[in-house]
């Protein structure tokens, strides 16, 4: 029996830059809804784990919706602040997840576990986890991830986030100074969308 596509999908965020992006990556036959189209406010993401997070809100965007919803949960972990700030990325931006704010934060713990931190490659990676779901049944959940490092400081306009602080491994620019087309054969978000554009 054939697999009926998909054609009809929420895209669940109220982050401008992930709705682009995610808009960018799914292919154009799929008519897609945005919750800002809806007005709805985010869940509260009480997850451990990125996969945990991305399910809680494609479940509860579809349930509010009653549309097959397609959620994103994603940041940035390094390796010297423990993975850090990992699933807590955005909310290192404070409660308007201001990123300005969140970089700050991040080059402020950097110099609290070494002052030199600028003299050696500090290792880093952006984790996205993609999940779909219909009301409560999940039908794909995957991980996509990119390796780097960390920035001396920010450079870069394009993207959103912390991209103008993350250099992928073998390239010498930050994703915030790659043009999109770059940036997404690169980034965690296409390799975790190469996994799951078999379920749409």
């Amino acid at each position: 029996m054939l697999k009926k596509k998909i054609n009809k999908l929420l895209i669940g965020t109220n982050n401008k830059g992930k709705l682009r992006e995610i808009k960018d990556l799914l292919p154009k036959y799929i008519k897609t809804f945005s919750t800002l189209d809806f007005k709805i406010n985010s869940p509260r993401e009480s997850g451990k784990t990125f996969k945990d997070n991305s399910l809680i809100k494609s479940k509860y965007f579809s349930k509010k919706t009653n549309l097959m919803c397609l959620a994103d949960d994603s940041g940035l972990e390094i390796d010297i602040l423990n993975k850090r700030p990992g699933i807590y990325s955005a909310r290192w931006g404070g409660r308007n997840s201001d990123f300005g704010k969140a970089i700050k934060k991040v080059y402020r713990e950097l110099n609290k576990k070494n002052k030199d931190w600028k003299k050696r490659k500090i290792k880093a990676q952006f984790v996205c986890a993609l999940s779909i779901c219909y009301l409560n049944k999940k039908i794909a959940c995957v991980i996509g991830s990119v390796e780097g490092s960390i920035s001396e400081k920010p450079k870069g306009k394009n993207g959103f986030g912390y991209d103008p602080i993350f250099i992928p491994k073998n390239k010498n620019k930050t994703f915030g100074e790659m043009r999109p087309s770059q940036k997404y054969k690169l980034d965690h978000r296409y390799k975790a969308f190469k996994k799951i554009k078999k379920f749409l």
